[in-house]
């Protein structure tokens, strides 16, 4: 059973050269790494790893968050599937556990490892947002535990806990749903629900997998601060809300009306004594 890691890269810089790094430095061996670069300036130092395990895809023209990560999808080939960010690093283990936990449970339409939280120097760090995360999700009982159906659902959706980088997906559910266009700060939650939606369910690792690297230059800061971020929840949850009541999820449906963890998002941007007026007023909307 092979690890398909795809990276959708936006370019060269020193982060994504420490990502392709840490995949080099499995402990496990049974992995394939494709890059789909929709940057410039990365090919020839991909292609001169000189690791036949290694490939690099460049669009012709740029395609955006959402659909460079649904390329991603659309290369990979293995049973199972990391979409792992330009900026992350996987631990040395992840590929191992991954493969050993997917094996012990084969009906897994996607497994969580967890994630270490760094900063853009790569160091230890535990800003509010994580420790929420950490304090809203669901801790596996033992090494691991199977998960799903309206539990799991209402759970992400009062704040999404899972770090996307450490999911690694069955191939065929994830190719079955794929990504939705329009959305690329909700796009994981969005996949997320499909699958659960659909009936399949997921295995918790209670040991984190890789480190999420939290910096001013994420896409996530970006949103925060412009207030776009917030206007995509605000529709997706309205959205989910109807759906979710409609087929019969009271606790999931309830807890997207709430989305309180994106309510207090913008709150501590609103009341933040450094924020700028252009964060204040991207909180305030």
């Amino acid at each position: 059973m092979l690890v398909d890691v795809m990276i959708p890269a936006y370019g060269d810089d020193a982060l994504v050269r420490e990502t392709v790094a840490s995949v080099l430095g499995q402990h496990d061996p049974g992995w394939r790494l494709t890059v789909v670069d929709d940057g410039t300036g990365l090919g020839d130092w991909v292609r001169g790893l000189g690791d036949e395990r290694v490939s690099y895809h460049a669009n012709p023209v740029r395609l955006g968050i959402n659909r460079n990560f649904q390329r991603c999808v659309d290369l990979s080939e293995a049973e199972l599937v990391v979409l792992l960010g330009a900026d992350d690093r996987l631990l040395p283990d992840f590929v191992g556990r991954v493969r050993r936990e997917a094996e012990r449970h084969p009906d897994a339409a996607f497994l969580h490892t967890g994630a270490r939280i760094i900063d853009g120097a790569g160091r230890a760090i535990m800003p509010l947002v994580d420790r929420v995360k950490r304090a809203t999700s669901i801790r596996p009982a033992g090494t691991s535990e199977a998960v799903g159906g309206e539990r799991l659902a209402a759970s992400l959706l009062r704040g999404n806990w899972m770090y996307f980088p450490s999911v690694a997906f069955r191939r065929d559910p994830l190719v079955a749903h794929g990504f939705r266009a329009g959305y690329d700060i909700v796009l994981d939650l969005d996949l997320y629900l499909r699958i659960l939606r659909a009936g399949g369910h997921a295995v918790l690792l209670r040991e984190p997998g890789i480190e999420y690297r939290r910096h001013p230059g994420s896409l996530s800061s970006t949103g925060a601060t412009d207030g776009s971020r917030f206007a995509e929840e605000r529709a997706f949850f309205d959205e989910v809300a109807a759906e979710l009541a409609a087929e019969g999820w009271p606790r999931a449906a309830r807890a997207a009306r709430w989305h309180l963890t994106s309510r207090l998002h913008a709150l501590t941007k609103l009341t933040a004594p450094r924020a700028r007026p252009r964060e204040r007023e991207g909180a305030r909307r």
